[in-house]
């Protein structure tokens, strides 16, 4: 067994060399979170002396194992999310791959956010297995383990104004905030150069990653960032998550009066009460301090100038919400007519026009995404691009895998284990032909975009920047290709629709 040796600003960590490539997880980025720490803005790690193993992953924030007898979870492993590291409130950990260390190598930096809302999963999770792209790309590829839901989200300072508590709602984000801080201040030593850190994040990752692009504490600590099926995440409105937290310290049998006992009490407790309220009603607070109140205001949007950007869908990614695969066309237009009203039996006979043989519940997906995912990529791509500053890129992820008979169609999720050249996830195929063909094409647009800002090399056609009038999107299958306002009807249609007709499910 072949180890390796780097120098931290908190100390030396000792890593596993395997098949060309270092690896280095559970790297503390942070100070446990639980006891004092809990609920409160990350603190750097205490330093440590002698030399430090980090050869295996580090805890995961809190959170229930998700339940593996859904088709879905099972595609994309979401079983597996507590699987490795096990459970701690002591969770700001790092995995870094690099093809080799030296303050000389300068190599370009791609840091994953993981995916999963802001409720469930990791950087550990094998999805995220950094090791395939940095031998392929030649790269420094970084994954992130932060706090998540009420250990991450929870808005006690409207309900204690007076209190210790005015990071509880954003604590997560900070989390990232300072993993950023770290890989500025040490990636050098691990081969990575500092000044050229490309952030992605996929669903929930690019929720996060849409965040921090208009945060000014995470200015200047990235410098190209894509978000996949995440764009413009709506954050819960401080009200409702005051709410929220209400009703989560009376399932703790606390009150505003004895709020203090909350950081003293097992994270099991906390779990427990957190799993009865809805884990998923738990999100970054618009407060108008970490976080502002508008996604698409003049300070965020003047926030993202600097940063090139990719932004991108998959073509059924609300699939992961639906399990109704033996949907009829009748059963369809019942539902379609219960969700929009007259405009139901509209959007099944334009939608059936344009992919005639495309199953009921893969339609269904798709106008479900059309309504929510694509609209929000379409509002962040268009408003990046009216600025006219650094160019911004949209892709449509089209190929369907093969998994489970191809029923989920071109899924969410499926172009993560592409970008990360991840041939053998399940969601590809399992390294089919025309899966690696398809890891190719987008983990070296990943690598060219992390190294020169430009998502163009000799794997895909030209991509030109996205532009509202000409609409220019690579969209990603076997015949990977350039389109000009792809689906362009289907988008206007969802453009007259009122806003409040086009919430998922």
């Amino acid at each position: 067994m072949e180890l390796c040796t780097v120098e931290t600003t908190n100390g030396k960590i000792r890593g596993l060399i395997h098949s060309g490539i270092c690896h280095f997880k559970g790297v503390p980025y942070g100070a446990s979170t639980e006891g004092a720490n809990r609920f409160r803005r990350p603190r750097r790690p205490t330093p440590w002396s002698g030399v430090r193993d980090c050869l295996g992953y580090g805890p995961v924030s809190p959170q229930a194992p998700y339940d593996a007898r859904d088709d879905y979870a099972r595609l994309i492993q979401f079983d597996l999310n507590v699987a490795f590291g096990g459970i701690s409130e002591d969770c700001l950990h790092l995995n870094i791959w690099t093809p080799g260390m030296g303050r000389n190598q300068k190599r370009a930096v791609l840091v994953s956010i993981h995916g999963g809302g802001f409720s469930i999963s990791s950087g550990n999770h094998p999805m995220y297995d950094g090791a395939a792209l940095a031998s392929f790309g030649d790269v420094v590829v970084v994954t992130v383990t932060h706090r998540l839901a009420s250990f991450g989200y929870l808005n006690l300072a409207d309900l204690d104004p007076r209190g210790p508590w005015e990071d509880s709602g954003s604590a997560g984000i900070l989390d990232l905030i300072a993993a950023l801080e770290w890989i500025r201040d040490n990636i050098e030593n691990f081969g990575g150069n500092p000044n050229r850190v490309m952030l992605f994040g996929q669903s929930g990752g690019g929720w996060k990653v849409s965040t921090l692009l208009g945060m000014p504490p995470a200015q200047g600590l990235f410098h190209r960032a894509a978000i996949q099926s995440g764009s413009l995440t709506t954050h819960a409105s401080r009200e409702t998550s005051a709410t929220v937290a209400q009703s989560f310290i009376e399932r703790l049998g606390l009150t505003t009066a004895t709020l203090d006992r909350i950081r003293t009490m097992p994270w099991s407790q906390l779990l427990a009460a957190q799993t009865a309220v809805g884990a998923g009603l738990f999100a970054p607070v618009p407060d108008g301090r970490h976080i502002d109140t508008d996604p698409l205001s003049e300070a965020e949007l003047s926030a993202w100038d600097a940063v090139p950007l990719i932004v991108s869908t998959t073509l059924d990614d609300a699939g992961l919400f639906f399990n109704h695969f033996d949907l009829t066309e009748l059963q369809l237009s019942e539902l379609l007519r219960a969700q929009y009203g007259p405009a139901g039996m509209t959007l099944q006979k334009l939608y059936r026009e344009y992919f005639p043989a495309k199953s009921p519940y893969l339609l269904h997906a798709q106008i479900i995404t059309d309504a929510g995912f694509r609209r929000f990529a379409h509002a962040q791509a268009e408003a990046k691009a009216a600025r006219k500053r650094a160019p911004v890129y949209t892709y449509l992820w089209e190929w369907t895998s093969s998994a489970y008979d191809g029923k989920f169609g071109a899924a969410h999720a499926m172009d993560v284990s592409a970008s990360f050249h991840n041939v053998r996830d399940a969601i590809l195929g399992s390294g089919s032909r025309e899966a690696q063909s398809m890891c190719v094409a987008l983990a070296s647009t990943w690598v060219a975009f992390a190294n020169t800002a430009d998502p163009n090399n000799s794997h895909i056609p030209y991509w030109p920047p996205f532009e509202e009038a000409e609409r220019a999107t690579m969209v990603f299958d076997q015949n990977t290709r350039i389109e000009r306002n792809p689906h362009g009807e289907l988008r206007e249609f969802w453009r007259d629709m009122p806003a409040a007709a086009s919430v998922l499910g």
